[in-house]
């Protein structure tokens, strides 16, 4: 492991330790304790047509609770002791948080070989699946997604100036921003999310996250930081911009990693050759080059030259208030808030596989866990 490697070990058990109170705090108080009969039973025993999200840690599943609400079970691999540890990060992170635009744990079930967590459902889906899914994805307005980035921004400024302690997600990406019934944004998904000390900006971490977001110099230093987050958001912003994946092999070799092609298109003033022709017109235009020039900050190699998540929230509700009509489209009634969307497909009961476990660039597949002195 080398050095580094044990003292990142040792610095992380020091955090967790420091912080187990909340999570029994969390348990024996707001969490509700579900039985594994409950779960069982809420899930068809865990039936396959149940499920709405499959990856290497696990599975997703939709539940019926016995009073009739929705929710979401994550029920990880049995005999990964891994899940255990993610499990208790996740609880103790989670119960730090109350933010409108974060997804929310209402229980978990400790009967089980591995605890399975409850959460709030959230019942459109992922944003993965409404901007990248061929065979479901929906039109999605540049004013609804201007919306959500906006809601999405505010979250992670919450836990970064907000939060006590501070909370760095570590795994900002589309398959981790859900949308609710409203179409609000939830972040969700802090299995790899890191508590900082309050004496401390950085923490040194073994590398973790996704190819595509990952930011290059937390890859390289091993030292994550809140600015780690703000490089991701920003990918999570060209993806919005453009229309594209944040990484694809099936692009021309310069063209599949984004934030470098997006990079390489501005340096070249071809911008609006590489924005979402679906949202590209003359009303658009100028609030589409300010995203972009926002979007592009974030994505600078050097974590300094960002800006904070709280700079960049404020920018985008900046942008909103903007436009033409700048209301939510929570505000607005149903069939208006169908029209933003263009929603052409009934995804009331499912992920379609794209929660923050499993589809597109997803924790499992493209995660990269790397030993401190590979990442060299």
């Amino acid at each position: 492991m080398g050095v580094l490697g044990a003292q990142a070990k040792e610095a992380h058990q020091t955090e967790t330790a420091k912080f187990s109170a909340k999570w029994w705090d969390f348990v024996a108080g707001t969490a509700k304790i579900f039985t594994a009969e409950e779960l069982k039973n809420a899930t068809n025993n865990y039936h396959d047509s149940r499920i709405v999200g499959r990856g290497g840690q696990g599975t997703v599943y939709k539940g019926i609770l016995s009073d009739g609400r929705s929710v979401a079970i994550k029920k990880s691999i049995i005999g990964d002791q891994s899940q255990v540890q993610q499990f208790i990060n996740e609880v103790i992170v989670l119960s730090q948080i109350n933010h409108r635009n974060v997804v929310k744990l209402l229980g978990c079930c400790l009967e089980t070989q591995v605890p399975l967590l409850v959460y709030e459902y959230a019942r459109n889906g992922t944003l993965f699946h409404h901007l990248h899914n061929a065979a479901h994805a929906s039109v999605i307005s540049w004013e609804a997604r201007l919306k959500i980035a906006t809601e999405a921004a505010e979250a992670l400024s919450y836990l970064h100036s907000a939060a006590s302690p501070p909370i760095i997600h570590r795994d900002v990406k589309l398959t981790n921003i859900l949308l609710d019934e409203n179409y609000i944004a939830k972040v969700s998904d802090f299995g790899a999310s890191r508590l900082v000390p309050s004496n401390k900006a950085q923490i040194t971490t073994l590398v973790q996250g996704t190819l595509g977001y990952l930011d290059p110099e937390y890859f390289h230093t091993s030292q994550l930081t809140e600015k780690s987050d703000v490089y991701s958001f920003g990918v999570v912003l060209l993806e919005l911009l453009t229309g594209l994946e944040a990484i694809s092999f099936e692009r021309p070799e310069h063209e599949r990693n984004l934030s470098l092609y997006f990079v390489s298109v501005m340096k070249e003033e071809r911008l609006l050759d590489i924005i979402d022709k679906r949202v590209l017109n003359d009303k658009s235009i100028e609030q589409l080059k300010e995203a972009a020039n926002l979007a592009r900050r974030c994505v600078r190699l050097k974590g300094e030259e960002r800006p904070t998540m709280k700079e960049v929230a404020s920018e985008l509700e900046g942008l909103r208030t903007t436009q033409k009509h700048p209301w939510g489209i929570h505000d607005l009634p149903d069939e208006e808030t169908e029209y933003l969307l263009h929603d052409s497909y009934g995804c009331g009961t499912s992920y379609d596989g794209s929660t923050s476990f499993s589809v597109g660039p997803d924790s499992m597949k493209n995660q990269v866990p790397f030993d401190i002195d590979g990442a060299r």
